[in-house]
């Protein structure tokens, strides 16, 4: 069983390697903490149970701290410039199509509220889904910077 165990570790330590997203590094402990218990002589029932046990406790330890630091960062992109600006509506905005212009581009665009916006009104950039901004309509006092 020593050598089954070593081989069970090594290879969740190779699919880990493989994977490079803590998905089985767990269980590669786990096989180590079993391998320990077949060179003190336990049985397998025992190997198993230390095994599984040394899986669920390593996976509780580091999960947490995985989540912590290990979240997805968002990475901007030269596009997300335009989320904040003011822009102008270019084609009249209605819950199925409708454009703005900003950053010397036109763009598809949607009104974050739903309420139709006409051509010529100057509108926020709030987010952006692939292509399409949404937006909504500024109030008239606000200066416009684009």
């Amino acid at each position: 069983m020593i050598w089954i165990w070593l081989l069970v570790m090594a290879a969740f330590a190779a699919a880990e390697a493989a994977t490079v997203g803590l998905v089985c590094i767990w269980f590669s402990v786990g096989a180590l903490g079993a391998f320990f218990t077949a060179l003190a002589g336990g049985s397998v029932t025992v190997q198993l149970v230390v095994f599984a046990a040394v899986s669920a406790a390593a996976l509780a330890v580091t999960r947490p701290l995985v989540r912590r630091f290990g979240r997805n960062r968002r990475v901007p992109t030269n596009l997300d410039r335009v989320i904040g600006r003011t822009g102008q509506v270019t084609e009249d905005i209605d819950t199925a199509s409708g454009a703005v212009y900003v950053d010397g581009k036109t763009w598809t665009a949607r009104s974050a509220g739903g309420e139709a916006i006409p051509a010529g009104t100057q509108v926020e950039i709030l987010s952006m889904e692939g292509v399409k901004l949404f937006v909504k309509k500024l109030e008239k006092d606000t200066e416009v910077v684009s």
